[in-house]
């Protein structure tokens, strides 16, 4: 056997390489050698101090209630988004020997068996300055540490069965989704004639039936130009906005470098585009969206449910129709990453023997969840590009017009004490 290897893989390979070259790759395989254990080994080593620095310090789930009267529009909690924007990495030495990273976020929406709840979880150390920043821009909320509601819940198979899925663009990251300008909540209406993009998903959270679980996770971080510049070896860009340029640049048809029009070789005049409403919407949120602050970000939902509940059409057909409220055809939109757990193995049985892969999956994006892990190992993954503008879209404190009755709200309006009280 060995005889008839070495004459069909041996012999060719012998017969093409040069003596030289067949010195070269004994000099060098040692080299080579190093450099492949030396990556092994710096992957290995940055997953151990990420580990270790997570594991150092201490989490906080806040839990924001909600008066029955809120009157801001989602661009105040743009203003709260702002100000938790940091892009401090730490110093070299600090990244790679004690493995401090990017302060995050988790933007969280949960109803636990209808009961709607607004939940921000962070590190301990910073819970001081979201609770500051979220006052200052809601005076009438209270905000209360709760302890973390994802303990709570443990996966069994032989009890519960879990959907998960993250989701992904359905266009590039320089397109901006629907946001709360384009439903005209920018110029605050009354209550009466709102249309906010977030309610229908409150609603459906809020007939959630007992013994069942809906989270919704949104995982932010702030957005950096440190991506490398294609063609370029260190030099470093902002890929997002620099496709949104070009994006810009493309609908205009002008040079990319230059920015200006085109010229017709026919006439001698610069090129007018002829643009339909559809492309001027697109420019002009194209040229809103690079004017803000960015933050990666990424989007989990979950149904959680007893075997004998679960119901398909309701908890897994909601928690994705109502994210496409934020989605336009000329814009961009959210749909399900069918490479992140599970929801490609609810079809046929023999794709899945047993639900072994199922089962798995569901216990992995528990974990995930629970940790929060999204831009660091062990569960990291691609993140989205969202602009405080689409963040506060997706995640904002809705007023009067929401109905929902298990919405979480105070019980009466806050109002502060007359000035001229006797001492």
């Amino acid at each position: 056997m060995y005889a008839a290897f070495q004459q069909t893989f041996i012999q060719p390979l012998q017969s093409v390489l040069t003596p030289q070259v067949e010195v070269y790759l004994v000099y060098f395989a040692p080299l080579l050698l190093v450099a492949v254990l030396a990556d092994m080994f710096w992957h290995v080593w940055m997953r151990y101090v990420w580990a270790k620095f997570y594991a150092s310090l201490s989490y906080v789930t806040l839990e924001i209630r909600l008066p029955k009267e809120m009157s801001k529009s989602p661009l105040a909690m743009e203003s709260f988004l702002n100000s938790v924007h940091n892009t401090a990495d730490g110093s070299l030495y600090a990244q790679l020997w004690k493995g401090e990273y990017r302060p995050f976020y988790s933007l969280e929406i949960i109803s636990v068996e209808g009961q709607v709840k607004f939940v921000i979880w962070c590190e301990d150390q910073r819970k001081g300055g979201i609770m500051t920043a979220l006052y200052s821009q809601f005076p009438g909320i209270e905000v209360h540490e709760i302890e973390d509601y994802t303990r709570s819940v443990h996966f069994d198979p032989d009890k519960i069965r879990i959907w998960a899925s993250e989701f992904k663009f359905t266009k590039d990251d320089s397109y901006p989704i629907k946001t709360y300008v384009d439903y005209g909540l920018d110029k605050d209406p009354k209550e009466e004639f709102k249309v906010d993009p977030l309610l229908p998903m409150l609603e459906f959270m809020g007939s959630v039936k007992p013994n069942q679980q809906v989270w919704i996770q949104i995982p932010i971080r702030a957005h950096k130009n440190d991506q490398r510049k294609p063609g370029h070896l260190w030099k470093k860009t902002d890929l997002w906005k620099d496709g949104a340029e070009d994006l810009m640049n493309k609908i205009m048809m002008r040079n990319p470098k230059t920015k200006i029009a085109e010229i017709n070789p026919e006439t001698g005049y610069s090129k007018m585009p002829m643009l339909s409403e559809a492309d001027k919407d697109l420019l002009t949120a194209l040229a809103r969206s690079i004017t803000k602050q960015a933050f990666d970000a990424g989007i989990r939902g979950l149904y959680i449910s007893p075997k004998d509940t679960f119901d398909t059409p309701f908890g897994i057909g909601g928690i994705i129709g109502n994210l496409k409220n934020f989605n336009a055809e000329n814009l961009n939109g959210f749909k399900p990453n069918g490479k992140k757990w599970h929801n490609k193995f609810d079809g046929v049985p023999w794709e899945d023997f047993r639900h072994m892969r199922r089962n798995r999956f569901g216990r992995l994006a528990l974990q995930a969840y629970k940790r929060r892990s999204y831009f660091y190992p062990p569960f990291k993954s691609v993140p989205l590009i969202l602009n405080t503008e689409e963040l506060a879209t997706i995640w904002h404190f809705p007023g009067a017009v929401a109905t929902t009755p298990t919405l979480t709200r105070l019980p009466s309006k806050k109002a502060q004490a007359p000035s001229n009280l006797p001492v």
